[in-house]
């Protein structure tokens, strides 16, 4: 008795052990189709933001630059009385040049230093499209004697987010179907999701590249028009 016993406590590890030995079972391979959907929502931009810029020239830095500072404090305190806050203003520039005469470069002489360029570029930005063409003229007006671009967004990145990855997926679910049938076989559901697409911005649009104050600046018509927000979803799904 003790024997047969004892054989079966020995069949019984024998057992356990070959099991815990053995490999674990790899799931069986599903196939799938990999599908990227696309997708656009049409949005209203509601900020604007324009680059203006001071230019100075005088034969010495120290006269050069105190011209261009008055003007510049011109120019801010303008914007501040057409409606612009403090923190909608911003210095993005300021740069000093030497201007010099080449024209004898050739005669084996030294460029001849005729003065100094300073220039002071003001960036402002704001959310109330509206104010755009009052802003500009008020800086126009002000001293403002160059100007690189006036460009148009939408401030909440989040806005149509929403319903431009529902049609995103939309779309990639779509042509995941159509594949899927053209294969013989019926779509199961998505495995993977990955998010992808960004902002469409309209390139800036350009403004005067200099201005002459020789008479009076009126408001500057700006329309803002429409923005797209694109957006982009690969999704991989099973197949049945």
């Amino acid at each position: 008795m003790k024997r047969v016993l004892i054989a079966s406590l020995t069949f019984a590890v024998s057992v356990t052990a070959f099991a815990q030995s053995m490999p674990p079972r790899e799931p069986a391979p599903v196939d799938t189709v990999s599908v990227t959907g696309s997708a656009r929502v049409t949005t209203t931009p509601d900020r604007f933001s324009f680059n203006v810029s001071v230019q100075t020239i005088a034969p010495t830095v120290e006269e050069a630059v105190n011209e261009n500072n008055r003007k510049v404090a011109a120019v801010i305190a303008a914007l501040k009385n057409a409606g612009a806050k403090p923190e909608e203003i911003q210095t993005s520039n300021f740069s000093i040049y030497p201007q010099q005469d080449y024209s004898q470069q050739q005669q084996g002489k030294l460029p001849r230093l005729l003065g100094y360029q300073v220039s002071n570029s003001i960036t402002v930005t704001k959310k109330e499209i509206a104010a755009a063409g009052k802003l500009l003229q008020a800086a126009l007006g002000a001293g403002v004697n160059q100007s690189s671009g006036l460009s148009f967004s939408v401030s909440d990145p989040a806005r149509g987010r929403d319903e431009g990855l529902r049609a995103a997926f939309a779309d990639a679910r779509a042509k995941a179907t159509l594949l899927a049938q053209a294969a013989g076989r019926t779509l199961g559901p998505a495995m993977a999701i990955t998010e992808g697409g960004g902002v469409s911005n309209p390139p800036p649009r350009p403004m005067v590249g200099r201005v002459m104050a020789a008479q009076a600046v009126s408001e500057v018509p700006v329309e803002s028009g429409s923005e797209e927000l694109a957006f982009t979803v690969s999704v991989v799904f099973a197949l049945k």
